[in-house]
C-alpha cells in the first residue's frame, strides 16, 4: 500500500509492506497529521501557538502535546547553550523545528499500535521505518542529482537538515543570524522526534555540531562541512554495495 499527501507543507508518503493493511489506521496517521498543522502552526493565527505566543492562554493553560513539545525545545536548547532555539528575539514562538518530527513519530507509534509490521513512513525526506531493512538515501548537499550514501536501517529514524532545500533558514539562536560551518548533516536515531531535532540542532550549532550531535545516546551521524569534510561515525548503518 502506498500513499502520498501534502500535509504541513510537504508531501507525505507512506509505504505498507504487510499483506493486510487496515484502512482505518492508515487514515487515522494522515488524520493525526492535519490535526497537528491545525494546532501548532505558527503560521495559522488561530493555532494554540499563535494563541500561546499572542497571551491568548498562558503556559499552564496548553494542552499537554504542546506542553509535551515545549518541553522538548526545552531540553535542546539548554542541550545546545542557546544555539537551538524556537523563541528567537523579534520572531514568534515556531516550534516547528520539533513539531514535524515528534508527530510524525506519533503518526509511526499508531501503526504499530494498529499491527502494522513492516512501513516507511517518509515526511520531506525525514524517515521513520518499522521491520526493514529499510534504505534511505543521503542527497549531496550540493548536487541534486547525487547521494553522499545509502543508509540501511531496521526499526530507525533518519533526518537531514542542511541548505539546499529552503536555504540559510536555520539560525544559531545564540547570535540570531544563519548557522555556519555545517552543508548538511544527518542523523540516525531510534525515534524521529530524536533524529530530527538532533540534526536541526547540530546545524544550528554550527562548527561544533557533528560532534555534539554524535555525542547524543543512541545516534549516528553523517556530516558535511562548509569546507567539504565529511564527518561519520563509526556506527553510522551504511547499506552494503550492490553486487555486480
Amino acid at each position: 500500500m502506498r500513499r502520498v499527501e501534502q500535509v504541513m507543507g510537504f508531501p507525505v508518503s507512506l509505504r505498507v509492506d504487510d499483506e493486510c493493511v487496515p484502512a482505518a489506521a492508515v487514515d487515522a496517521v494522515f488524520s493525526w497529521l492535519r490535526e497537528v498543522e491545525r494546532r501548532f502552526s505558527p503560521f495559522r493565527p488561530g493555532s494554540e501557538v499563535s494563541r500561546l505566543d499572542r497571551g491568548e492562554i498562558g503556559p499552564d493553560e496548553v494542552s499537554a502535546d504542546l506542553a509535551e513539545v515545549l518541553a522538548l525545545c526545552e531540553e535542546y536548547r539548554v542541550a545546545t547553550g542557546g544555539a537551538f532555539d524556537v523563541r528567537l528575539p523579534g520572531r514568534g514562538l515556531d516550534p516547528c523545528a520539533v513539531v514535524k518530527g515528534w508527530s510524525v513519530q506519533r503518526a509511526a507509534e499508531r501503526l504499530r499500535a494498529a499491527g502494522v509490521r513492516r512501513f516507511c513512513l517518509n515526511a520531506g525526506g525525514d524517515v521513520v521505518a518499522a521491520g526493514g531493512p529499510w534504505r534511505v538515501g543521503v542527497r549531496h548537499p550540493e548536487r541534486a542529482d547525487r547521494l553522499c550514501t545509502v543508509l540501511e536501517i531496521t526499526d530507525a529514524a533518519v533526518a537531514t537538515s542542511a541548505l539546499y532545500e529552503r536555504g540559510a533558514h536555520i539560525l544559531d539562536g545564540r547570535t540570531g543570524r544563519p548557522a555556519e560551518g555545517l552543508l548538511s548533516v544527518t542523523v540516525v536515531a531510534p525515534t524521529l522526534t530524536e533524529a530530527d531535532t538532533t540534526a536541526t540542532a547540530a546545524f544550528a550549532l554550527g562548527h561544533t555540531g557533528a560532534a555534539w550531535a554524535a555525542s547524543r545516546p543512541g545516534c549516528e551521524t553523517y556530516a558535511v562541512t562548509t569546507t567539504h569534510k565529511v564527518l561519520r561515525t563509526p556506527g553510522l548503518p551504511t547499506a552494503a554495495p550492490a553486487a555486480a
